[in-house]
């Protein structure tokens, strides 16, 4: 009897096995590449006949002997919905098929910020959101030291609906709208980015050799003994830190949540601002904040709390009710609550921060209000403060995620054998602090990519770092400017484009919410680099060459379009010139017949410029006549 059992349960082992098994990204609603060869594959029991009934037509394979198979289909043009169905020991069966353009979406946060996340600035676009020839694949976010995977743990594609679309990449999806607008071509998005990961993450094993220091950080990682170690630490002092804090705060022992708290004794500061800088220098921990205010009418329907941006951690409470958390630093806050919390007359805000390095409080220039119904009350202003805890700072984590490879290996290597377009890539922010070798490590991974694809040089387009951080008044040195200047080098790979977005930042938001113009200029770009309309200025103006006339320079540009021009007819701003000393300082400008005179009455003998030379470079103010801003850039005699 046993023995039949196991004969049973070995044939039905058997059995599981054998039938086709497709991998994630071939599934219901995916969009494949259009005239170009595409490879639809998957898994059986090795020597499995295996039929593909396409579109009248029959392809048959065999698998190998390693359980794999390949089936390739011809060139075909834009076109669906159709039906794939899939025959061997079971039959599948995929629906709503089209064939258009696929592009990768890949980087860190800024190409992976969903359209959730600005779902306020563009909600015209998201209720009237409809269309089922734009499609995404989310590629799960995973890492993976060991080996290049195959396949994803999840994942499916999804067409833009008002509900959908809020899963998209923001970026992607405006990308994809102007691509489709324009030519009314099926346009699917491989969403494949993690936010702060570095440009090393993203390549494999045989890149990163040419980078031994990452090479060797990769090799450590492969042991996963390390990783669990690593791990366990950083979750025991996480809570060893977080249980102290809350074990030692004042306002969660005396509950200062609670409207009948008499806070008398608190200080006063202005919201938005920092503690550090309104009587708690160099203090970690946790910060109670209140503060009361009136309401003459309370509307009956839902209320939205808006309190810009907290750093690092927030719980928010109205009138001792608790209405929402944030646990990091990045999001908007926006908490929705029932307006039976409110009530006529005097209410009250609590708001307890966690602040675990830095310094901690209200980000500068946003938005702090109640809204309720049409109304809004303004909650900038006197807030009262008192420290709950003082803590010494969390020690730093490590994020595993981002070590070198990893995420080759899980989100990239299992799209290697679907045939794309080109890639869209936002990515930059996490590697400013070694700008100077990104340059080599975006030539790499471009080459890396393309030689996995086997697709030769497939257009690679992508962001240049946007404006961030306070403004500077002199000219000084800065990562951020480095890295954009690495970016521009980039472009000395073949089959390459930059999108310039020197002019869509906010300096107080390493995430900016304009990412309508972020995809458009990548589509600029797409429109004459891929879909051939060679006579459209895709492009700010980008440095080209200079010489030296007495004192001063002459600098030349391509991408001037129909002219070059200082916008908003104002002084041309944002140069900055240097001696032999190095020393910089602002230089005059001026456009002459199309290109830039630079000097300065302090330099005599001019040997290197700078343009937009900043982290924020907020004057810089050089385009050609289509409002494409120039790119920053530093040069040498």
């Amino acid at each position: 009897m046993k023995k039949i059992i196991r004969l049973t349960i070995l044939f039905l082992s058997f059995a599981a096995n054998s039938q086709i098994k497709l991998p994630r990204l071939i599934s219901d609603g995916m969009i494949l590449q259009r005239d170009s060869k595409v490879k639809i594959w998957g898994w059986a029991a090795a020597n499995e006949k295996i039929e593909l009934n396409f579109n009248s037509k029959i392809y048959k394979t065999i698998t190998a002997e390693d359980g794999t198979w390949t089936i390739i289909l011809p060139p075909q043009k834009v076109g669906g919905p159709y039906e794939m169905t899939f025959s061997a020991s079971n039959i599948i069966t995929l629906k709503n098929i089209l064939f258009g353009d696929v592009w990768i979406c890949s980087g860190q946060s800024n190409m992976e910020l969903p359209m959730e996340r600005v779902k306020d600035k563009y909600s015209h676009v998201i209720a009237s959101a409809d269309n089922s020839a734009i499609r995404q694949f989310l590629v799960p976010d995973q890492y993976d030291f060991e080996k290049e995977n195959t396949d994803f743990s999840s994942g499916g594609w999804i067409s833009v609906t008002p509900i959908n679309i809020l899963q998209f990449s923001a970026v992607g999806y405006f990308f994809a709208r102007e691509i489709y607008e324009k030519y009314k071509i099926p346009i699917g998005l491989i969403n494949a980015a993690l936010g702060g990961s570095p440009a090393e993450s993203w390549i494999n094993e045989e890149g990163i050799k040419k980078f031994p220091e990452y090479y060797q950080e990769y090799q450590r990682f492969k042991d996963k003994n390390l990783i669990s170690q690593i791990e366990s630490n950083d979750k025991k002092s996480n809570n060893e830190w977080y249980q102290l804090l809350n074990k030692t705060d004042e306002g969660l022992k005396n509950k200062w949540s609670n409207t009948e708290l008499n806070d008398s004794d608190w200080n006063t500061m202005h919201v938005p601002g920092y503690w550090a800088d309104n009587g708690l220098p160099n203090t970690n921990g946790a910060v109670w904040f209140r503060k009361e205010f009136k309401i003459q009418k309370v509307k009956e329907n839902s209320v939205k709390l808006i309190l810009g941006r907290i750093v690092d951690a927030d719980s928010v409470f109205v009138n001792g009710h608790f209405v929402g958390t944030t646990s990091y630093l990045y999001p908007p806050r926006k908490y929705s609550f029932n307006s039976n919390i409110l009530k006529e007359g005097k209410n009250e805000i609590a708001i307890r921060i966690i602040n675990n390095s830095g310094k901690g409080g209200f980000v500068m220039d946003k938005q702090y209000q109640l809204v309720n119904g049409n109304d809004s009350l303004n909650l900038s202003g006197i807030w009262k403060y008192k420290l709950g805890t003082k803590m010494l700072p969390l020690p730093s984590q490590t994020f595993i995620r981002w070590k070198p490879v990893g995420l080759y290996n899980a989100m990239i290597a299992p799209l290697k054998n679907y045939a794309i377009k080109g890639v869209l890539w936002y990515q930059g922010e996490s590697s400013t602090k070694k700008p100077v070798e990104y340059s080599a490590l975006m030539e790499t991974l471009i080459t890396n990519w393309r030689a996995e694809w086997k697709q030769g040089n497939f257009p690679f387009i992508y962001v240049q770092l946007a404006n961030y951080m306070e403004p500077k008044s002199e000219p000084v040195e800065s990562n951020w400017a480095e890295l954009r200047q690495q970016q521009k080098n980039t472009l000395s790979v073949p089959n390459t484009a930059m999108a310039v977005t020197i002019d869509l930042g906010e300096w107080n938001d390493i995430h900016p919410l304009n990412k309508y113009d972020v995809g458009k200029r990548l589509a600029l770009q797409a429109r004459k680099m891929v879909y051939g309309e060679k006579k459209l200025v895709s492009s700010g103006p980008l440095f080209k060459s200079m010489k030296r006339e007495q004192n001063k320079l002459v600098l030349s540009f391509s991408d001037i379009g129909t002219g070059l021009i200082a916008k908003n007819n104002a002084i041309l701003k944002g140069f900055s010139i240097a001696g032999a000393d190095g020393k910089f300082v602002w230089a005059n400008a001026k456009i002459i017949n199309n290109k830039i005179m630079v000097w300065s009455d302090s330099i005599a003998v001019p040997v290197k410029v700078r343009y937009a030379w900043a982290d924020n470079p907020s004057e810089a103010n050089l385009y050609n006549k289509q409002n494409l801003p120039a790119s920053p850039f530093e040069s040498n005699i």
